[in-house]
């Protein structure tokens, strides 16, 4: 499992690839990343074939200015190298107010190179390479928008469509069965309330990709005690109350902490109504949940007072899934063997799930209490769930021509 840390720069690093379109950022782009920290942003990535413009970036401790400055829209190659700067090891393409990643590569130590390729639209862009004497530089591309090639296929069109009113309707969900499990903490039904935590964060768990680009919010509904929560007074939302309800058992302070978590879900709903998608988007976020799901989820860490684990990874396969159902109508022309393969991998995730359903559950969740499920249980889990992530993985390509 990878550390509390690197989780949360690996959910950040996905949610780039939301960020533009969903901060509804003018101009955009795609990636298919040539390194294993590439990110993008909206759009389609580089068809196959499509002539490419081919940027060099230097990274040295002055800076890191790409070469050239300015390309045509279309395709285009970011070749790095550090050429001997050892307290900056990374690149990235923002868009110009620095407020979204589009692309990166990192972990480039002296010597070393790497890179990621996006497909990108006309407009002013930042080079950035932080901890360098000068970290900002400026990129322009050059020539006329057009609307991403998606857009004119019926079958992504109605995926995306789809897509929307999903986040759209759990969304509203999660704020009324959370307003349910507070009212229960207001009224002092501590059992009740630990009966109503796990159905309120199912649907969280089911727009989480969509939720995380508005990191602050995401935090303050979803953050974990050092994870990345590391001031005792910052650490609010579901997790905090989840803590007052199984370890402290009290509600001291718990009313006024729900309380806030509505109004921080109210805001969320608020914000999703004007949120677009792509069909890149949808598969990456797809993928993140089931890699969460086969870390975060069968190591017990994130519902570590609750030990309800396993309906919320539930939620993530579920959630998932939504996506691969929206997409087939345009996998099955295109990619009907990946649609087999991830349906056969989901099938042998759910028959394991079976083993551990129970009626009416612990804490009536409709499953056991995840920490009797034993070393050797989750290792298997987890290799079924690393196996349908790695099917799942091959659906961005798909959808990104």
């Amino acid at each position: 499992m990878r550390s509390n840390g690197m989780r949360w720069r690996r959910r950040g690093a996905a949610a780039a690839i939301l960020a533009a379109s969903l901060a509804l950022v003018a101009s955009g782009c795609s990636s298919s990343g040539s390194g294993s920290s590439a990110t993008g942003a909206t759009g389609g990535a580089a068809a196959a074939g499509d002539k490419s413009s081919t940027v060099k970036i230097q990274i040295t401790s002055q800076g890191c200015e790409p070469k050239p400055a300015s390309v045509p829209a279309g395709a285009v190659e970011f070749d790095i190298t550090n050429s001997g700067a050892a307290a900056v090891t990374e690149a990235e393409l923002r868009t110009n107010d620095k407020a979204h990643i589009l692309g990166e590569q990192e972990n480039l130590t002296p010597g070393l190179s790497g890179g990621f390729s996006l497909t990108v639209r006309p407009g002013t862009y930042k080079v950035n390479c932080p901890g360098a004497s000068q970290p900002d530089w400026t990129f322009k591309v050059t020539g006329t928008a057009t609307g991403p090639a998606w857009q004119s296929n019926a079958q992504l069109t109605s995926a995306v469509q789809g897509y929307g009113t999903y986040v759209k309707q759990n969304t509203a969900d999660l704020v009324t069965h959370t307003q349910s499990f507070c009212k229960a903490i207001s009224s002092g039904n501590m059992n009740q309330a630990k009966q109503l935590y796990t159905p309120a964060r199912m649907y969280y768990e089911k727009i989480e990709p969509v939720a995380e680009v508005w990191g602050s919010l995401d935090i303050s509904i979803d953050g974990r005690w050092e994870n990345p929560v590391t001031v005792k007074s910052q650490f609010t939302g579901f997790h905090r109350i989840e803590q007052m309800l199984w370890q402290d058992k009290s509600r001291s302070g718990a009313a006024a902490m729900c309380s806030q978590l509505v109004k921080n879900e109210q805001q969320l709903n608020t914000l999703v109504g004007s949120a677009q998608y792509n069909p890149l988007e949808m598969a990456s976020g797809a993928t993140d949940l089931i890699n969460e799901a086969g870390t975060n989820k069968i190591s017990g860490e994130e519902e570590r007072y609750s030990n309800t684990d396993l309906p919320v990874f539930e939620a993530n396969v579920q959630a998932s899934m939504q996506v691969i159902d929206l997409l087939s109508p345009y996998l099955q022309t295109n990619a009907a063997s990946t649609v087999a393969l991830i349906k056969q991998r989901h099938d042998a995730v759910e028959s394991l799930l079976t083993k551990y359903k129970a009626t009416p559950g612990y804490e009536n969740t409709g499953y056991v209490d995840y920490s009797t499920v034993t070393k050797t249980d989750r290792k298997q889990l987890s290799a079924a769930v690393n196996a349908l992530a790695e099917a799942m993985s091959k659906v961005s390509s798909e959808v990104s021509a």
